[in-house]
């Protein structure tokens, strides 16, 4: 296949690169900076431009771009960062990916486009599979218009797949700025530690990536792994992991003056959330506990 990725140098798509080369395809990165390479392709989602011609021949498309959601505490400015990254870069891929359907309708195409568990809102102990409605808050909301804007390639005809991925565990993302303080003892559960996490190592969502690309699967998918747990059983898995004591406790008032808004939204809220679409298309999960996922990805810390 020939493949385009955008937000290929995050932590999920500078994993997923070159799994997709070794698997045999021809990989096309869209960059906001100058190419460095002849793989690289410059576009600019901000101002929803990109070469018509670009997607014209691809099989695929890889959507992974957006600004880091937890990277810094939640401002007016940084929420509508979030907001505007992820609807202009999709709507810019999804209205080129249907001018290309529309010229060429005999070419079957995908779109692979990121999503996230934070589509359902705070949803307690209820296991939620795709077919649950959307939250309200902030985050919902942004998911909800994020995954709006694959519509007009949808229409066109191209099959679309809306990841809600869940928290990726592996060397990097908020699980690498969470071993230092474990490290060092300082590791304990956030709030009550009752919020459920739904956790997928990133062996995983590469994987489950690579099998959406060539599997008929359209429509939301949940890329979490098959057992969420608690923050207090994630963090005790942790501490077992990393042989050291979690028995401290982060309060809620502290993640809020840490975090702002991003603290009740996206840490004290959470989401039992299950992969039953995955699951059904016959997917099979290298980690399906949080300890082993764990332990995957701190083996070469």
């Amino acid at each position: 296949m020939k493949i385009a990725v955008a937000g290929a140098s995050g932590f999920v798509g500078s994993a997923l690169l070159p799994a997709l080369r070794e698997d045999g395809h021809e990989v096309l990165q869209l960059v906001r900076r100058t190419p460095r390479t002849t793989e690289e392709h410059r576009w600019d989602p901000q101002h929803r431009r990109i070469d018509s011609a670009l997607l014209s021949d691809v099989d695929a498309v890889v959507n992974l771009a957006g600004v880091g959601v937890g990277d810094r505490r939640w401002t007016e400015k940084h929420k509508q960062a979030v907001l505007s990254s992820r609807v202009d870069a999709t709507t810019t891929i999804s209205q080129a990916l249907a001018e290309a359907a529309t010229a060429d309708p005999g070419r079957p195409r995908v779109l692979v486009n990121a999503s996230g568990v934070g589509y359902y809102g705070g949803t307690g102990d209820r296991v939620i599979d795709e077919s649950a409605p959307g939250g309200e808050d902030f985050l919902a909301r942004v998911c909800a218009e994020w995954e709006g804007a694959t519509v007009p390639a949808a229409r066109a005809g191209v099959r679309v797949v809306r990841l809600r991925t869940g928290l990726v565990l592996g060397h990097g993302g908020l699980l690498g700025r969470l071993l230092p303080l474990f490290r060092a003892g300082l590791g304990g559960r956030l709030g009550s530690g009752q919020q459920y996490m739904p956790w997928i190592s990133l062996r995983d969502e590469v994987d489950a990536i690579r099998f959406l690309l060539t599997h008929p699967v359209e429509g939301p998918v949940n890329l979490t792994g098959p057992a969420p747990v608690t923050n207090a059983e994630f963090t005790g898995a942790l501490g077992r992991v990393l042989h050291r004591p979690t028995v401290l406790a982060v309060p809620p008032f502290a993640l809020r003056i840490a975090l702002g808004e991003f603290a009740p939204v996206g840490v004290l809220a959470g989401q039992r959330a299950v992969p039953a679409a995955l699951t059904a298309a016959g997917f099979r999960f290298t980690h399906g506990d949080v300890e082993s996922a764990l332990r995957a990805a701190t083996v070469r810390d």
